[in-house]
């Protein structure tokens, strides 16, 4: 159930109608009205009220309609405020941040079963998006990747590890490059997409916020976090492949396909020798593009 494309995330904070509704035509893949750090602690509850008229009023189109809670945590209950206040909403899903357990979204979890089953829904429909930006997230990280089948994706958040383990951000990021990808090898060793942090720097060149989102689609990342509509198109574009990378996997497939029912397995083409990760690495390209909405027939091969 993780078919989904999720290119680009766009945070909005969940106390403003108008930015949401702006968000809402932006044919952004997903927008997530955040109760979290975006929300000042006195605009919590005018927040999740504007959150739930919103999911009930504005027409998301096909963009994904998801819900940023609160941390779970067993000191405070703005999280259980969050899930009970906006569920009548039947967001698509809710993003959880700083998960550092699985019992924190299998907690979620059980909320959601029994929303379920109140209302009427598909179980299992509303999904699941966990956060992993704590030194302790990283460490549970296996268990977290196991945790429940509404999990759909895991998130590096790299601003808030940086500071939990006292690194300094720097451009390059090689402090947070070991967490940047064991999230990716676990996120796609059980199935799930892998979503990259915020590019913060809003003064940057387009050319800058491209460039580390090119080195996140290379790692296997399958799409990204936004703070500012305008960075969503670049990072879609990323993730979209060109119809170069179409043609070229259309041809490749084929002639893979040719050559087994030659009962051959490696065939040389265009001067490589070809095995089976270089297919299935062109049918990931072609799944993306089907993914996208591309009608690939209209591709030669």
């Amino acid at each position: 159930m993780t078919n989904r494309i999720r290119r680009a995330l766009l945070f909005m904070p969940g106390d403003d109608r108008r930015k949401i509704e702006k968000g809402a035509t932006l044919n952004v893949d997903s927008i997530i009205m955040d109760l979290e750090d975006g929300v000042a602690l006195n605009h919590k509850e005018l927040a999740r009220q504007t959150v739930r008229t919103a999911l009930n009023e504005i027409n998301f189109g096909h963009t994904e309609r998801l819900v940023r809670i609160n941390p779970v945590q067993d000191d405070h209950s703005l999280w259980i405020h969050d899930l009970q206040e906006t569920l009548e909403g039947h967001p698509d899903g809710y993003v959880l941040p700083k998960v550092q357990s699985a019992e924190q979204i299998q907690r979620v979890a059980e909320h959601l079963t029994r929303a379920e089953r109140k209302y009427g829904w598909i179980d299992g429909s509303v999904r699941l998006l966990a956060i992993v930006e704590t030194a302790m997230g990283f460490v549970n990280l296996s268990e977290i990747a196991d945790s429940d089948p509404r999990l759909a994706a895991l998130i590096f958040g790299a601003e808030d590890l940086a500071g939990d383990i006292g690194a300094v951000r720097t451009q390059d990021g090689w402090e947070v490059f070991y967490a940047r990808s064991k999230l990716v090898l676990y996120a796609k060793a059980r199935g799930l997409q892998a979503i990259d942090t915020p590019f913060v720097d809003l003064t940057a060149e387009d050319s800058h916020l491209r460039a580390a989102t090119e080195q996140a689609h290379y790692m296997g990342y399958t799409g990204k976090l936004v703070i500012h509509p305008r960075q969503v198109a670049v990072i879609q574009s990323v993730f979209t492949p060109t119809p170069d990378q179409i043609r070229r996997a259309k041809a490749l497939v084929a002639a893979h396909n040719q050559h087994q029912t030659q009962g051959r397995g490696v065939f040389a083409y265009e001067g490589k020798m070809v095995d089976m990760p270089m297919v299935r690495a062109a049918e990931t390209i072609l799944a993306q593009a089907r993914a996208a909405g591309i009608n690939l027939s209209e591709f030669e091969e």
